[in-house]
């Protein structure tokens, strides 16, 4: 009896816990639609095949983009969000575009997506400063992120967001998965998983 109401107390925190991380979530929401939007400039980046693309470019038709500021090849840690992504980049691009900026050349990013089968555009940041401008350098250190732009009828591109990516943030599901097992993400390292077509 004592254990049945061990267990119920500790589900009923969780309930609880839960019920306000939804309330906070919700609130950060509502803080982002206030934040002051800055106006960027019209970065230019290397494409495919080292072609020149632009910032405004990226829009297309429409007048709102995510771009993922990703790290590079070399982080194992880029490449599994980017494989979550890629996952679901049909229903992001039907948003908005969707858009991995990477300091990679455009030939380590061209063989990057052959080899993991990514669909979504890439553009090299290796030229330009736009990580830097945006707060993804810290230091001299890259860090990974998201950046949601939005341009106005007469070609003004705003930053309406940034967010960084880590461990147990709301961009990658395998963390939140791994957290309902006993052992949790515990040793969990993405660099010894065998990427399979």
């Amino acid at each position: 009896m004592r254990e049945e109401s061990q267990f119920m107390n500790v589900t009923k925190e969780i309930e609880q816990l839960e019920k306000e991380i939804t309330e906070k979530k919700q609130r950060i929401k509502e803080l982002r639609k206030s934040e002051p939007q800055k106006l960027v400039q019209n970065y230019e980046f290397e494409g495919k095949e080292g072609t020149s693309i632009s910032l405004l470019d990226l829009f297309g038709e429409k007048d709102e983009l995510i771009v993922i500021q990703n790290m590079g090849k070399s982080c194992s840690y880029c490449t599994m969000w980017a494989d979550g992504f890629n996952g679901v980049y049909h229903y992001l691009a039907h948003k908005a575009p969707f858009v991995l900026a990477s300091p990679d050349s455009p030939e380590v990013q061209a063989t990057l997506a052959e080899e993991r089968d990514w669909k979504f555009p890439m553009i090299s940041t290796q030229n330009n400063s736009f990580k830097q401008d945006l707060g993804f350098v810290i230091d001299g250190q890259v860090y990974p992120g998201v950046s949601v732009f939005r341009k106005t009828p007469s070609d003004e591109i705003y930053l309406v967001a940034n967010d960084f990516f880590g461990p147990g943030d709301n961009y990658s599901s395998p963390w939140h998965l791994f957290e309902l097992l006993p052992s949790g993400s515990e040793g969990f390292n993405p660099n010894a998983v065998r990427h399979v077509k």
